[in-house]
């Protein structure tokens, strides 16, 4: 192939139903072809969320940061949330200029330092001040973590595999989780402290550590050839004004996009009232640590089911689009009905002292720990649902990585109102019937996005970035530039 043929970019890339009409680059093959092979790329991202964001979620997975005190925990969070949706909403711009492997690199360094924060105020106690400050700074590290993660995720599959390659990602992602959480429970399992020892937090730290070292390993997106032969589509040294225009332009010729907005806002919601208002405030540090244990297994299986359910061959994309709705439809009904049903049973005026919480072996663990799960099932589809719907709109590296800014941006917006209203101790009713709400209000808005613009395969009329890219053509005039 020529070295003109190679620099040459044809758009509709990752469409299997248009396949035919696309040109095939040749795949490399051998151990080349094993590391270039985009599942290799999506697989060590997931490694890159396993050492970082998912320790981070195993470690606000029991309640506080672990802490016996979660009002600190949650003053961080609503910091972190704070800095992260600002930091996301120009991310894409960020991305698209500085490139996915670099800004995952800064990414990831703020999950070390957020984990080393707790490990300070593990060893002085009136460290708080430097544990919300880490928050924040991690906010912003973490906005350009996710918005690179959502651009190559959402990019490299093609269109009838963008379910199974995000399914496989959370389940790689949320090992980091369970990993995280089977340190904590044998850590902790005959602890009487209430809270986690010095040596989980260092166990966490040195694992987050090598997790920012893995974007060293991964791949130039340039050289990224999908499994039918197109080629992943990367913006050619755009400038930072053409990137901070291309932020608007993905919004002003895709506004569909912002029906999906309260499905953003509502996706990180739920963690305060699961985290801090169930998980860390009825049961002791071992059942936190078992639950924290068995919810992210549950994001695992849940991930694959709803990817696997998005990617049926056998049904139509729109089809697929609708199943997956309902689907979450039953879930949040299931699990708010059920968990409605326990939230009566406790205000924040009678939580147990820390010696009379709920163990592992006490009468009716078993039923509270079955919700958990479900909530993990529930978190992993929806996430899962919402990348799939947003790469169902694009093919687009770049377009992609702006749509993931906005779902980063809405949802840490959203996480650190709620995270902000536990530190100021609304009731916890109050902010469960508020996680039922919003998740019921985002499948509400979702539906006519799907009905108006999930389509069955997506082309260059639909990529409003592509169109005003000269880098980006249709790929009939990529043909008709080889045969002059």
């Amino acid at each position: 192939m020529t070295d003109i043929a190679d620099n040459e970019k044809g758009y509709n890339s990752g469409s299997s139903d248009n396949a035919s009409d696309q040109h095939v680059f040749e795949r490399p093959t051998g151990l080349k072809g094993i590391y270039y092979h985009p599942l290799t790329q999506v697989c060590l991202l997931g490694f890159v969320c396993f050492m970082c964001p998912g320790l981070f979620n195993s470690l606000n997975g029991l309640g506080g940061g672990g802490q016996v005190d979660n009002t600190t925990g949650a003053n961080s969070n609503a910091a972190l949330y704070a800095t992260f949706a600002f930091s996301a909403f120009f991310a894409g711009s960020i991305n698209n200029k500085l490139g996915t492997r670099t800004t995952l690199l800064v990414g990831t360094t703020g999950y070390a330092l957020y984990i080393g924060s707790y490990l300070a105020i593990n060893i002085h106690p009136k460290a708080g001040g430097f544990v919300i400050a880490a928050g924040a700074v991690l906010g912003i590290c973490a906005g350009l973590l996710w918005t690179a993660q959502g651009s190559i995720m959402m990019s490299y599959p093609t269109e009838d595999q963008k379910g199974t390659y995000i399914g496989v990602f959370w389940a790689i992602f949320n090992l980091g989780g369970v990993v995280g959480a089977s340190v904590a429970l044998g850590q902790n399992y005959h602890s009487k402290a209430n809270s986690v020892g010095n040596g989980t937090y260092i166990g966490f730290l040195i694992l987050t550590l090598i997790g920012v070292t893995i974007p060293f390993t991964m791949a130039d997106p340039n050289k990224m050839i999908r499994t039918d032969g197109t080629k992943v589509t990367t913006p050619r040294q755009p400038s930072w004004k053409s990137e901070l225009v291309g932020l608007w332009v993905a919004l002003r010729t895709d506004p569909m996009i912002v029906l999906l907005f309260p499905m953003f806002f509502a996706s990180n919601w739920f963690y305060t009232w699961q985290f801090n208002d169930y998980n860390g405030a009825i049961f002791n540090i071992r059942a936190r640590a078992l639950n924290n244990l068995v919810y992210w297994i549950s994001q695992i299986f849940g991930s694959l089911a709803i990817g696997a359910l998005l990617d049926q061959k056998r049904l139509t994309r729109r089809v697929r689009a609708f199943s997956g709705w309902t689907v979450l439809f039953l879930f949040v009904f299931l699990v708010h009905i059920w968990g409605y049903f326990y939230q009566k049973e406790y205000t924040r005026a009678d939580v147990p002292p820390d010696e009379e919480r709920l163990d592992i072996f006490d009468s009716g663990y078993t039923g509270k720990i079955f919700l958990y799960i479900f909530c993990g099932f529930l978190d992993a589809m929806w996430q899962t649902t919402a990348y799939w719907l947003m790469g169902a709109m694009s093919n687009d590296p770049a377009k992609l990585a702006h749509f993931a800014g906005f779902y980063k941006s809405l949802q840490s917006a959203g996480a650190a109102g709620c995270w902000r209203a536990d530190a100021v101790k609304i009731p916890y009713m109050n902010i469960f019937l508020s996680t039922w709400c919003l998740l019921a209000a985002g499948l509400v808005f979702t539906l006519p996005m799907i009905h108006l613009r999930v389509k069955d395969t997506t082309g260059i009329e639909d990529e409003g970035l592509a169109r005003e890219d000269s880098n980006i053509q249709p790929i009939e005039a990529v043909r008709a530039e080889k045969q002059d």
